[in-house]
């Protein structure tokens, strides 16, 4: 698992990365700006896909309530960190 992850960390910051390399050499462009905001989405919608193969009922309804708070509230981090506190309920409940 901490391999996952070292690995997951990794990608994310490849992209990072590779936005700065690509603001320098490429010319702007509404194409590279929406690639560029794609990218975290995209990261994210891979970690969510592995908890969820890996997971099971606690890991659905979390992501389930981390898709609906950020449609509400419309801040993603906030309402990841909510959707954390769900998973954690949930278990606490047995689930």
């Amino acid at each position: 698992m901490p391999v996952l992850l070292l690995v997951m960390a990794g990608a994310a910051f490849a992209c990072r990365i590779a936005g700065f390399v690509a603001m320098r050499f490429l010319p702007p462009s509404a194409r590279l700006e929406a690639a560029l905001r794609a990218t975290p989405l995209a990261v994210m919608a891979g970690i969510t896909a592995l908890a969820l193969q890996a997971g099971g009922l606690v890991e659905a309804l979390a992501l389930g309530s981390a898709v609906v708070l950020t449609l509400l509230i419309r801040n993603d981090i906030f309402a990841a960190i909510l959707a954390i506190g769900v998973a954690a309920g949930l278990r606490a409940l047995g689930f």
